[in-house]
């Protein structure tokens, strides 16, 4: 279990939140914290412990297995930090790329990361993405949703203009993107909701907060 907790503690001014205690994120994403942050949810961080790859083994193969995977991580996340966090509502996050129903782990480099591309290019991959709240140790919510995203034929040209653009901020997304930038240029189709492609079920998320009492009606 891990106890610590950002020391960044947000700032209450007028808000829409209503709970005395800000949302404590299990998760040390970029991008699920720009997420809350742009939907005005005051949240700290708390890094889970959990050995993803040894769970994601434990899942049966089977069709369904990426979004099972995805679930599954989601609440290994949020209960292993709230387990540690007394009367707290936790939030866990998992997302995950298939293609062909083969896993895609992010890329360590630069290298990789154009291995990726090349693997993605002209082809639908799938992104599962899941997430979970939690409090003392316990499921309370839990939402899995999928897109599915086409990428254009990429020429090695634009391989290497992208990533020389990109840098090695990109290594943080499973597929080497952002669509909230210049990652869009690689896509010539995306059918499923923005925020499952950026990496946090928001919507179904906030109506829970909401029906809960933790968000303004």
């Amino acid at each position: 279990m891990n106890c610590l907790v950002s020391a960044n503690r947000p700032t209450f001014s007028p808000s829409l939140w209503l709970a005395s205690q800000p949302l404590l994120l299990a998760s040390g994403s970029p991008s699920r914290a720009k997420i809350l942050s742009e939907a005005d949810i005051p949240f700290e961080v708390s890094i889970p412990q959990v050995n993803e790859r040894a769970l994601e083994a434990m899942i049966a193969i089977g069709p369904h297995r990426p979004r099972r995977i995805a679930a599954t991580l989601a609440r290994a996340k949020a209960c292993d930090v709230s387990a540690c966090h007394p009367n707290r509502l936790v939030l866990g996050g998992d997302q995950l790329l298939a293609v062909d129903g083969e896993i895609v782990h992010k890329a360590a480099d630069l290298e990789e990361a154009r291995a990726t591309l090349r693997r993605l290019s002209g082809r639908t991959h799938q992104l599962q993405c899941a997430a979970c709240l939690a409090r003392d140790g316990e499921a309370v919510f839990e939402i899995a949703t999928a897109a599915s995203l086409t990428l254009h034929p990429l020429s090695d040209d634009f391989i290497d203009r992208y990533l020389a653009v990109t840098g090695e901020d990109i290594l943080g997304s499973v597929g080497c993107y952002h669509v909230e930038g210049i990652g869009v240029q690689l896509f010539a189709q995306i059918v499923g909701d923005h925020w499952t492609v950026r990496g946090l079920p928001l919507l179904p998320l906030l109506a829970f907060l909401r029906e809960s009492g933790y968000l303004c009606r």
